[in-house]
């Protein structure tokens, strides 16, 4: 079993999602997120028991030659958007998409059918390849 998938268990078995494991370094601090959705949002103490019972199998399976600091959180309101899974717990929302061909779509995220994105835009229904996809995010409008 790999990582994620352990990582992935021991979330689903609490009642919530992993929604994606990101490994990054900021202020020379190497830093291990877990981000976590659930059905009602998720609360501080689901992300501290997340990361109680993550800790020791990262202890087993250490990522990053050890060191690093954990961080569980939401992925918040504005997530980037990195699989089709992700899409699709993202229709309704708002999304900001750009393609390998630099063209950029911003709008409502309609529907995800197959390996397709559908984004309401401004100039009407866009329908986009999800493997020429170069980044996505959702975002809000304030």
């Amino acid at each position: 079993m790999t990582l994620e998938e352990s990582i992935k268990m021991t979330v689903e078995g609490l009642g919530l999602h992993l929604y994606d494991i990101v490994t990054t370094r900021e202020h020379d601090r190497n830093i291990f997120r877990i981000f976590i959705t659930g059905k009602d949002g998720v609360t501080l103490d689901q992300c501290a028991h997340v990361s109680r019972l993550v800790s020791p199998i990262l202890d087993v399976d250490e990522p990053m030659n050890g060191i690093y600091n954990l961080e569980v959180s939401s992925p918040g309101i504005e997530r980037k958007l990195k699989s089709l899974d992700h899409f699709r717990a993202s229709i309704g929302d708002l999304v900001k998409i750009k393609d390998i061909a630099n063209e950029k779509y911003k709008g409502k995220l309609l529907d995800v059918d197959g390996n397709n994105i559908i984004v309401e835009t401004e100039f009407g229904q866009e329908t986009i390849d999800f493997d020429a996809i170069i980044s996505a995010s959702t975002y809000f409008e304030w």
